[in-house]
């Protein structure tokens, strides 16, 4: 309940944040476009629902007095947002709090999930999972509005809850299968990138889980460095594959797009505290090797507090500034040789780190605005959380407190 009840204040919060300090913005957008929807389930049931379903073409004469009032009707990834939000609408009688509610509810199903699976694997440190998995400030903010991103939480939690289910436990229910489907379908059409830093992720996961097993310590390295090559080779053979559906966050555009970025938002932006600048992009691989340590450090540990000049930009970089203390007093303590044994342990914190780092500096490198970056990383930070603490609270072999006064 108390993570439940964390939800749905970051809903309301949110909302009323758009509303009084924005006054307006994307999410009051999507919800302004899904009333058009409802309009039309007003005026003739079955054509309103052939709409939610997004089968007209924008330009069908029929429907062209809805989709010309709906901007976002070309994209099916916000689309999927605003379809929803009629659907709800139909049961909240299209009043914007209560459709935030019902979005904050199917996104905690999806972070509830999320815990539940390695809540199971880590018992004695179940404080620990529950904070990095359910109380990130930023996460039960921005992931439980009206955004693309309430979809993504859900869909992250049911993804890595499923193929634990199915490919580790071998629980191979129809609801599993279903949800786990129904998740991979959402990450696809709203934010594939998404999909594309977590599949190998993943991949590693289910290898690292299954050679754990082995109890020969040199087949075992084998096995791991054999499939972290195929994982690679299938990882940048689907992103070719997938170049057009990527767009420009493919492997080719994605050094483009964010010298694009860089120089739009920077230029809208500049010193008002939330755009922020990595230097001139080289779009070739060792342009962006170069800048791999700064579109990473800015992603999980961005802005610093001496950056932020607007109260909101301020309060991500509380967040921002106590992962990067935490990480500070996880070296300090314990040191690298320590760290790297947790790492080499663990299957999960593999998993946690893989998925960090690549989902990390992709929107590092090509959102160039703190505020935007707030949003985009939230998928990982929960991972990262707990990859951090649980290094910490395995190499102290349940000693020392990493912050007395938070229990933790």
């Amino acid at each position: 309940m108390p993570a439940f009840n964390v939800k749905i204040i970051g809903a309301l919060f949110i909302g009323m944040v758009y509303q009084y300090y924005y006054g307006g913005g994307d999410t009051a957008y999507y919800f302004y476009q899904s009333k058009i929807v409802n309009e039309a389930i007003a005026e003739d049931p079955i054509k309103g629902f052939i709409l939610m379903l997004h089968i007209p073409k924008h330009f069908d004469g029929e429907y062209q007095m809805y989709t010309s009032r709906m901007e976002w009707y070309f994209g099916m990834n916000m689309y999927m947002v605003i379809a929803l939000g009629a659907f709800i609408n139909l049961f909240t009688f299209s009043t914007f709090l209560n459709t935030s509610l019902f979005f904050a509810v199917i996104s905690f199903t999806g972070v509830w999930a999320l815990f539940r699976t390695f809540a199971v694997q880590y018992p004695q440190y179940l404080r620990q999972v529950a904070i990095a998995m359910l109380f990130i400030p930023s996460c039960y903010i921005w992931g439980s509005g009206i955004f693309k991103d309430t979809l993504c939480i859900f869909g992250l939690g049911w993804l890595t809850y499923g193929v634990f289910q199915i490919l580790l436990q071998r629980n191979f229910s129809l609801s599993n299968i279903i949800l786990s489907a129904l998740a991979f379908y959402i990450l696809a059409v709203v934010k594939i990138y998404i999909l594309l830093a977590f599949i190998p992720a993943l991949a590693l996961w289910v290898v690292f889980m299954y050679s754990d097993r082995v109890k020969s310590g040199a087949l075992k390295f084998l096995i791991k460095i054999s499939l972290i090559g195929i994982t690679l080779l299938g990882f940048f053979i689907l992103s070719n594959k997938f170049s057009e559906e990527l767009g420009s966050y493919s492997l080719d555009n994605i050094a483009k797009t964010a010298e694009t970025t860089r120089s739009y938002v920077y230029g809208q932006s500049g010193d008002d505290g939330s755009g922020y600048d990595l230097g001139e992009i080289d779009p070739s691989a060792m342009g962006l090797i170069k800048v791999f340590p700064k579109a990473l450090m800015v992603s999980l540990y961005g802005p610093f507090l001496w950056q932020a000049k607007k109260i909101i930009v301020f309060l991500n970089s509380i967040e921002a500034s106590l992962f990067l203390i935490i990480s500070i007093r996880i070296f300090t303590r314990i040191g690298f040789v320590k760290i790297w044994k947790e790492i080499k342990s663990d299957p999960n914190i593999q998993f946690f780190l893989v998925f960090t780092i690549i989902f990390g500096f992709a929107v590092g490198l090509t959102s160039g605005n703190y505020g935007s970056l707030s949003r985009y990383r939230i998928p990982c930070l929960p991972m990262f959380g707990l990859s951090l603490l649980l290094i910490y609270y395995k190499a102290e072999n349940k000693g020392r407190m990493l912050f007395p006064l938070l229990k933790i």
